[in-house]
């Protein structure tokens, strides 16, 4: 298989190459070929290849906007089970189709009772010469329906009678039992009609879902280091002064799984638990808030360093819910991010200020897509929490004094002294962190070094604990 030019090693080893050998150079014609210069083969490319562009494409559930992007096919009996729920299935479909059944309801059932009227005039003897209108005085006839001529007077007395429109010039008679009932049939299946085409107006121009256009996801998701914990997160907002009620963020992550029978289960779904500022449950959703997964040992992302995030395949579905304070509906807001929109060693940078000029809280949501980077460590979770052991004061990088320059040796020594000369775990203290640690030692910071409170008791333990051992075994040979 040839490697991915846009992958890391590849453009690595592009940069360690010279200018010359980047250069395409053509074959010569006759085919001879100079001695120590690379001729690379050239592929006939696809008309719709351009550079800069790659053809693999990521798998997505859930897309950035909301929608799932889930195909579904082979339904039996798919369009009668829709069609048993009409009301939902015209709720869910677009306007187009929506406004073109609202209309056809109110057409079809004009024309449908005007026939009926027609029908009945016709059977009665309305429509004959002798007995139109104009003839109804000398002739003494008594119509079913007054002043109809043929079926438009028809359907005009139709749209009269459902609508209750009552213009007074078309009118029923005592005449025909059975007109009386048609008017009062076509009264109550006009008010039905009416009630439910409103009806799927209205819930389709009030749904829940046109409220999500205002909250917000950050495009990218973070992973840096928190109270000396590596944390996944990501920030979610709401545009609107209207605020949502007992707001209420999940993440799940989806991705490949084999059990230990040799099963795959290729869209496993593992919950991913979140907090915000201490909040685990309902959030006080009146700004911007960054969401927060702490990478421990409960986490699926415990083993997993820099260089796994890029190999491997995964998605996290994040989901909003909440209740809108203005209508009082629950409302769902959805997006996801995969492996290659996780921006490692990036931090979010503050957007909410005081306004002294305003006398409130601002929010500049020009910098709510922006990150700084930050010094983070490259390996898992878990190597971290083996390398650092019990020094849980120690984990931030920022932790070492500024005042002298550390060379690397010390750096490593000191990391390493309490570890055996032969623990695997050496290797863990790379190049990277002790240029983290180098670079966090020149920043601005006080020139004390802060010890962790049981820094200086641990011998005293150990003594105190030597000497009860002591006084017991005097105690055993006394008795």
């Amino acid at each position: 298989m040839h490697a991915d030019p846009e992958s890391p090693p590849s453009r690595e080893e592009a940069q360690l190459l010279p200018d010359e050998w980047l250069k395409v150079k053509t074959v010569a014609t006759n085919g001879n070929l100079s001695p120590g210069v690379y001729y690379p083969t050239v592929t006939k490319r696809n008309r719709l290849h351009r550079h800069g562009i790659t053809r693999r494409t990521r798998r997505r559930a859930i897309l950035k906007n909301g929608e799932c992007n889930i195909l579904k096919s082979r339904i039996s009996q798919r369009r009668l089970r829709f069609l048993q729920d009409m009301f939902t299935t015209l709720v869910d479909a677009q306007w187009r189709w929506t406004l073109l059944v609202f209309t056809l309801s109110f057409i079809l059932s004009w024309l449908g009772f005007a026939l009926i009227w027609w029908l009945i005039a016709f059977t009665h003897g309305d429509l004959e010469t002798d007995h139109l209108p104009p003839m109804q005085e000398s002739s003494n006839w008594n119509p079913c329906v007054l002043n109809i001529y043929d079926f438009t007077s028809c359907f005009l007395f139709s749209i009269e009678t459902q609508h209750t429109i009552g213009y007074g010039a078309r009118t029923t008679t005592e005449e025909c039992p059975e007109a009386i009932f048609i008017m009062c049939l076509q009264s109550i299946v006009g008010v039905m009609i009416q009630a439910f085409m409103v009806g799927i107006v209205f819930a389709k121009m009030t749904r829940p879902k046109h409220r999500t256009q205002t909250l917000l996801f950050s495009k990218h998701a973070v992973i840096c280091q928190r109270d000396g914990e590596l944390c996944l997160m990501f920030r979610v907002g709401d545009l609107r002064k209207s605020h949502i009620i007992g707001a209420s963020v999940r993440a799940q992550l989806i991705r490949s799984r084999t059990t230990k029978e040799g099963e795959t289960l290729s869209h496993y779904q593992t919950e991913l638990q979140l907090n915000a500022d201490g909040c685990d449950g309902n959030l006080f959703f009146i700004w911007p808030i960054t969401m927060v997964h702490r990478i421990n040992a409960e986490s699926p992302f415990y083993g997993v360093s820099a260089a796994d995030v890029l190999q491997e395949k995964f998605e996290i579905v994040v989901i909003l819910e909440g209740t809108i304070e203005s209508t009082g509906q629950t409302t769902q807001a959805r997006s996801s991010y995969t492996s290659s929109e996780i921006m490692w060693g990036h931090r979010f940078v503050p957007l909410v200020t005081y306004n002294r000029e305003r006398q409130g809280y601002e929010v500049d949501y020009s910098k709510f897509e922006e990150t700084t980077q930050v010094d983070t460590p490259l390996c898992s979770a878990k190597e971290l929490d083996d390398f650092y052991g019990s020094q849980a004061d120690r984990r931030s990088i920022g932790y070492m004094a500024v005042g002298s320059p550390i060379s690397d040796d010390i750096i490593v020594r000191t990391s390493l002294s309490t570890k055996a000369p032969n623990s695997p775990l050496a290797h863990i203290a790379d190049r990277l962190v002790v240029d983290a640690i180098r670079r966090a030692s020149l920043t601005n910071r006080p020139s004390t070094v802060k010890y962790p409170p049981d820094f200086f008791n641990g011998s005293e333990e150990i003594s105190s604990s030597s000497e009860d051992e002591n006084e017991k075994e005097k105690k055993k040979q006394k008795s």
